[in-house]
């Protein structure tokens, strides 16, 4: 469906989209309904299923049910994360957003965020399943320190845009100016966070918008003006193509963040104190060239599920896991896998049965000193 389709659509509902009070698993379920889609959960989480699972040409959004938000307030707020995460957070100025993981003490990632700050708030992006361990999780560790960590995903809906058009449509709706791909802007509780592009001949830039539960309904109606509604799955394959991983729970604690490319797209800062699990990752980083990294690739079938097996074609053992996959709405996928390197090189390798094609990744690999 086309963008000029959609808001027919929308004229032609009986009722409008209802402003829901919360982003609750049943606020989302009627908020589906509402814009003529329903949530299909699986193993990414809630994701809601709306419009086509292919990449339209032009602008085009998702609203993202399988996003959740943490929170965390006080006068210690970026000391206490800055002590916790991968990157800088005691110097992330209002206007910023970056990448980050969180690890355990063996550096293994936990969950990876984009997060940015208002006057106030310090907000990352998780995985909604994610969302309310992670931030019990997170608040174990505040002990004396003036913060507090809260899950924000019922109290907030994020939606997923592509295009400058579809950026415009939600800057004009609440205030906001279109930040760059590293970049946010928040007004009155909503907020754009910027992305990095969808890659092609002529790259297509990305953004979250955030805002509020009860301005879900106008946001969507807002975007369905500008750009054409696709799924959730969607829009994880954007993820995929901009090679960004992202930690869901199937994922959980299988991989340091070189693993991931992490340190190549910035999500890890060499040059700050002590984090968790600090001194694997700084091992890894220094210690020689890496063994196992992270790879794009086409498959056919349906997408494998985060955290099964890639195994090498000629048989053996598996030499990987599926990191992030999304279906291309033609009968295959794209995915983001992690993998010895010895085996990419020693031949073809396989998701389930099926053999994946390997890709380009939109970004060069930081050399491993």
């Amino acid at each position: 469906m086309g963008a000029g389709g959609w808001p027919a659509m929308i004229r032609r509902m009986s009722t409008p989209p209802a402003a829901p009070a919360s982003w609750s698993a049943d606020a989302v379920e009627r908020f589906a309904r509402d814009v003529g889609g329903s949530v299909r959960a699986d193993a990414w989480g809630p994701a809601i299923a709306l419009g086509a699972d292919a990449l339209p040409d032009g602008p085009f959004a998702a609203p993202l049910s399988d996003f959740g938000l943490l929170a965390v307030t006080g006068e210690e707020a970026a000391k206490f994360l800055h002590a916790q995460l991968t990157n800088d957070v005691e110097h992330l100025d209002a206007g910023v957003a970056r990448w980050a993981g969180w690890c355990t003490a063996k550096g293994r990632l936990l969950s990876t965020f984009r997060y940015w700050r208002d006057a106030s708030t310090i907000l990352l992006t998780v995985s909604r399943p994610l969302a309310a361990a992670q931030a019990k999780r997170l608040s174990m560790f505040v002990l004396r320190t003036k913060a507090k960590v809260a899950d924000a995903s019922d109290a907030h809906a994020v939606f997923g845009l592509a295009g400058e058009p579809a950026a415009q449509a939600a800057a004009r709706a609440f205030g906001l100016a279109v930040p760059g791909a590293d970049a946010s802007t928040s007004a009155g509780g909503a907020h754009l966070a910027g992305l990095p592009p969808l890659p092609g001949a002529a790259p297509v830039p990305r953004w979250l918008l955030v805002v509020p539960a009860d301005a879900a309904a106008r946001a969507w109606t807002s975007l369905a003006t500008a750009a054409t509604p696709v799924s959730g799955a969607a829009w994880r394959r954007t993820e995929v193509l901009a090679g960004i991983p992202r930690i869901v729970p199937g994922t959980v604690e299988l991989f340091v963040p070189q693993m991931l490319n992490f340190e190549s797209v910035d999500g890890v800062n060499f040059r700050k104190g002590c984090y968790p699990g600090q001194e694997v990752v700084a091992r890894s980083q220094y210690l020689g060239k890496l063994k196992r990294r992270m790879f794009l690739a086409h498959g056919d079938g349906a997408p494998p599920e985060p955290g099964s097996d890639v195994v090498p074609a000629a048989g053996g053992e598996p030499c990987g896991q599926v990191v992030l996959a999304g279906p291309d709405g033609a009968g295959g996928f794209d995915a983001l896998f992690e993998s010895q390197v010895a085996a990419l090189e020693a031949g073809t390798v396989l998701a389930g049965d099926r053999p994946l094609a390997l890709g380009a990744l939109p970004y060069v690999l930081k050399a491993i000193d």
